[in-house]
Formats: C-alpha cells, structure tokens, sequence
C-alpha cells in the first residue's frame, strides 16, 4: 500500500474488478455501484485522489520553478506501471458516456487545483492578464501524454526543461 492509502491490485488496474473492491472493502458489489456506477468511474476517482494527495500544487514563489515541479509530479505519475496503458485504454473506451464523464471529472479537477498556479503567476506579473490558466496547464502537459503514448524517448530533465519553454514563450511571459 502506498503512502496515500491507495493499493494497487496484483494484477494491475486493468485486472481490477468491482469484485475485488467490494471484497477488500468488506461490503456488497452493489455497495461499490451504487457509489461510483461503474469500474472506470472508480479507477477516476482512485486517481483523482492519488494525483491529489501525491501532487499537490506547487508553490515555490515563481512560475518557471512551479512549472518544473509540477511537469516533474506528472511525470512521476505517468511513469508508474500500467498508468500508460490506462490512458490508452480510457482514451479507446471514451466512447461510452460514462467513462467520458469520468475522464472528463478527472481532468476537471486536475486542472482546477493545478490552475492555481498560473493564477499565482499573473498576480506576480509573470504571465499576461488575459492568459487562460487551462490553456497554459495543457501546453505544459499534452507533450508529456504525447511521449509517453506514442513516444519513444524517455521524459528527462532536457524533455521537460523544453516543454516549459516552449508553454512560457507561447504563452508570453513578460
């Protein structure tokens, strides 16, 4: 069991079942439905929590040094075992309407508690006033989802150290 609380299954989240948790959990199958619905929506929250609790948002005092904290904590995240595989496997089954709502929560949430940061930033006169918060988050981001989908370079320290120059030019850093 991880520092969070959060236990990963033997066989990986994709051999997760709502069997297994109820099981563990010492309750009913229908205990587990009635509070999440579905094993996509379960594995959401799992997440939610466990990006949340190991990532809060930084707050060093200055944008580029949150921004390295911050693609650091994703990448930190993204490497563990399965996490790959997960997204793929979301991304495919996004078309089922929960699932899409469970994604969609997820990131919501992500992007509400990281947005924080950028607010910080324009406050300090690091970054333009009429900067969208979400926009900055996913130009830091989406190049680190990207590499690791379909990537085949590892996420280093240079990887990184590009993404947030590239997010602070595009989006105009004073």
């Amino acid at each position: 069991m991880g520092q969070t609380g959060v236990q990963e299954p033997e066989h990986g989240i994709e051999g997760l079942t709502i069997g297994d948790v109820a099981a563990r959990a010492g309750v009913a199958e229908t205990t587990i439905y009635r509070r999440w619905g579905n094993r996509m929506a379960l594995i959401a929250e799992a997440i939610t929590e466990l990006a949340a609790v190991e990532n809060p948002a930084p707050d060093t005092g200055a944008l580029r040094t949150d921004l390295r904290v911050l693609a650091e904590q994703v990448s930190h995240l993204i490497a563990r075992p399965g996490i790959a595989r997960l997204v793929g496997t979301t991304i495919a089954l996004s078309v089922d309407p929960e699932v899409d709502a469970s994604c969609r929560r997820f990131w919501n949430e992500r992007f509400e508690k990281s947005s924080q940061i950028i607010t910080r930033a324009i406050e300090r006169g690091e970054l333009p006033e009429h900067v969208d918060p979400r926009e900055v988050l996913e130009t830091l981001s989406a190049p680190l989802y990207f590499r690791l989908l379909v990537g085949e370079k590892p996420i280093d320290d240079a990887f990184v150290a590009r993404c947030i120059d590239d997010t602070l030019t595009l989006h105009g850093q004073p």
